[in-house]
């Protein structure tokens, strides 16, 4: 029996403490949150669960809560995954998360710190540290990592994420809309004939047709872990991958750039009348917030959905016998509608958390129980095999096909005019 605390109870926070609740290997859940009210309304709500007001910001406080678990499920934003990290080793507990930390040293150079450092001091402890383990980053990489073993050499991997769902009332994200609009501001990343590349937010838009939407959509580059993590392993778990990229598009993408351009996503302080105003400061003070709780999802929906369009497709192209081949995968979830009515998560919450929760399940399990730190495309064939089969018990699978003949070239894509 393991006893799991869960930090930061949020969409995705609060699903994986739901699907710990129904596991019989596990003992207790501790349900921490500087919200008291979110703790204590998740813990109130599941049998094996107890509430804790915690103030993550100082490391001595999470090695508190967390003394005598045996495994750490952080659900913080990135600022706190080192402070999480260190904490989970000074207990000796596994740790899992959600995504990788953004340091001032730079996205590149934090995950090479992770794949040596902090790899080798989960390593010697004999703790396992998997991180990035939502949707993307998370299946979108084990999606990927299974496509690959079905060649023999890889060119290119890329990820695209298309989301707009839009309802009467305005609800821009799905998602914490400070963590959507500091991401899409943020500089991207991509991995281009063998070496990391940094580019401009907004940047290479294509137009691109997706399965399940009946015309061409537009698409850019975003800033995301992928490329990151899987141009860093290149050679040794993706048969040397030369290009990888993360692509997103829909209504929060459109409105995000639009605002880039104006200046309005720049945390530098204008003169308005003599008055000094930070320009992101002011859009987060204005955007409506994500959706929290089952009473603010089931209003939104009761006003009216507009539209429920997504598509989540990776594509590999690589060479098997000698001959190019192409495998297009689409993980295939619920949309708002359906995922609330099933689970009362929103269609975001719903992907990202079961995903989440098949991750934590999975190490619950020790079915994927090494020492070490370790990213979601690592995972060999039983663990890959463990998520999918888990996940499609929760309503989420994947619909391949391949093309023996190579009908995608990058060059060849349709750019924006």
């Amino acid at each position: 029996m393991k006893r799991i605390i869960v930090i930061g109870v949020g969409a995705q926070g609060s699903t994986v403490a739901k699907r710990m609740n129904e596991h019989p290997g596990v003992s207790e859940i501790i349900c921490a949150d500087y919200d008291r009210k979110a703790a204590e309304a998740l813990s109130g709500s599941l049998s094996k669960a107890k509430a804790l007001q915690l103030d993550a910001s100082d490391v001595n406080n999470v090695i508190d809560a967390a003394r005598g678990c045996d495994l750490i499920v952080n659900g913080l934003p990135l600022d706190f995954n080192l402070r999480v990290m260190e904490a989970a080793l000074a207990v000796n507990a596994s740790y899992f998360d959600m995504a990788g930390p953004m340091e001032d040293i730079g996205f590149v150079e934090s995950y090479k710190l992770l794949f040596s450092e902090w790899h080798d001091r989960f390593k010697a402890k004999g703790l396992t540290a998997l991180v990035g383990g939502g949707s993307s980053p998370g299946l979108a990489n084990v999606m990927a990592r299974e496509s690959v073993e079905k060649m023999d050499s890889c060119e290119t991997i890329s990820i695209f994420v298309y989301e707009n769902v839009l309802t009467k009332r305005f609800t821009p994200f799905w998602w914490s809309p400070e963590v959507a609009f500091w991401d899409m501001a943020y500089k991207t990343f991509r991995y281009e004939n063998g070496r990391h590349v940094i580019d401009i937010p907004f940047s290479r838009p294509i137009r691109m047709k997706l399965m399940g939407i009946d015309r061409e959509v537009r698409m850019v580059d975003h800033e995301h872990d992928e490329p990151v993590t899987m141009g860093l392993l290149a050679d040794t778990v993706l048969k040397g991958v030369k290009n990888v990229e993360f692509k997103y598009g829909g209504f929060g993408v459109k409105l995000s750039e639009l605002f880039y351009k104006m200046g309005l996503l720049s945390d530098e302080p204008v003169d308005v009348d003599g008055t000094k105003i930070v320009p992101m400061d002011l859009i987060l003070k204005l955007c409506p917030p994500a959706p929290k709780y089952p009473d603010e999802l089931k209003a939104i929906i009761n006003d009216g959905v507009v539209a429920e369009e997504g598509a989540f497709l990776v594509r590999v192209e690589g060479f098997k016998d000698g001959n190019p081949i192409r495998i297009d995968s689409y993980a295939m979830g619920p949309g708002l509608v359906e995922a609330f009515e099933t689970s009362g998560l929103s269609h975001e919450a719903y992907l990202t958390g079961q995903c989440a929760s098949v991750f934590v399940k999975m190490m619950v399990d020790d079915a994927f129980s090494e020492p070490g730190l370790f990213v979601p495309e690592q995972l060999e064939a039983d663990a890959r095999e463990y998520c999918f089969r888990n996940l499609a018990d929760l309503g989420v699978t994947i619909d391949e096909t391949q093309q023996q003949k190579s009908v995608y070239s990058r060059e060849n894509r349709k750019k924006e005019a």
